[in-house]
């Protein structure tokens, strides 16, 4: 599996910036990469709506003018770290599941690759479940097929248990239900008393796993009678 996209190679290509030598490319995305944490950070704490490009300047420190040399609107921020994130997290789940066979682990994996991230960038995931409809267009189009690819990666690991434990239960329910749980946790997560993203995923996992295994198994079909001609 390939490395995340650098994130100056999201951009438009007349604002993509120097490509002259990998040093400069790493400091364009360096810079890229400071100046979306900021705006992160003003989503949180104003809400999209709210915030203005002059806001995102103030909080980086970054110039009006420097900032529309990067981007040419807030959407344009607000679609880089949309990208950035889900990008990264579907490309760690593709790494880490290409080393682990059983369906029980792989959905194991699942969750606690979602709360690692999760857990470590607290205010980008929330600005992501606050601001999931906002993107349209092409931006929105984007992130919507990214999203599609990694609800798809939770159906197939969902199938591939039912298949193995010889269960029924709708996928669609049990993956749902699952991203309800792993999504909201920044409405209540605290890590004071809260477990770690290990001991998080593990106590999650079991509740999840424990509901859908008791749905009811496939009843074995029966056997035509044989006929005599």
């Amino acid at each position: 599996m390939a490395s995340p996209i650098p994130i100056h190679a999201q951009l438009s290509p007349r604002r993509r910036g120097p490509a002259s030598g990998p040093r400069l490319e790493t400091r364009f995305d360096r810079r890229l990469a400071r100046i979306l944490v900021y705006a992160t950070h003003v989503f949180y704490d104003k809400g999209y709506a709210a915030a203005s490009m002059r806001d995102l300047s103030r909080a980086s420190g970054v110039s009006l003018s420097g900032l529309y040399y990067y981007f040419e609107s807030k959407e344009e921020l607000l679609y880089l770290i949309q990208k950035h994130t889900f990008t990264t997290i579907v490309d760690r789940l593709r790494r880490r599941l290409e080393e682990v066979a059983d369906p029980v682990e792989r959905i194991r994996l699942f969750i606690l690759n979602h709360l690692e991230y999760f857990l470590a960038n607290q205010k980008a995931m929330k600005v992501l479940s606050h601001e999931d409809d906002v993107l349209k267009n092409g931006f929105g189009a984007e992130i919507a097929a990214i999203k599609r690819e990694y609800y798809q990666i939770c159906m197939e690991l969902l199938d591939h248990y039912k298949q193995a434990r010889g269960l029924e239960f709708s996928s669609r329910t049990a993956v749902l239900s699952l991203f309800g749980m792993m999504n909201w946790i920044y409405t209540w997560y605290n890590p004071r008393v809260d477990a770690d993203a290990v001991e998080l995923a593990r106590e999650m996992g079991d509740i999840f796993l424990r509901g859908i295994g008791a749905g009811s198994a496939k009843a074995p079909q029966k056997k035509k009678p044989a006929t005599s001609n």
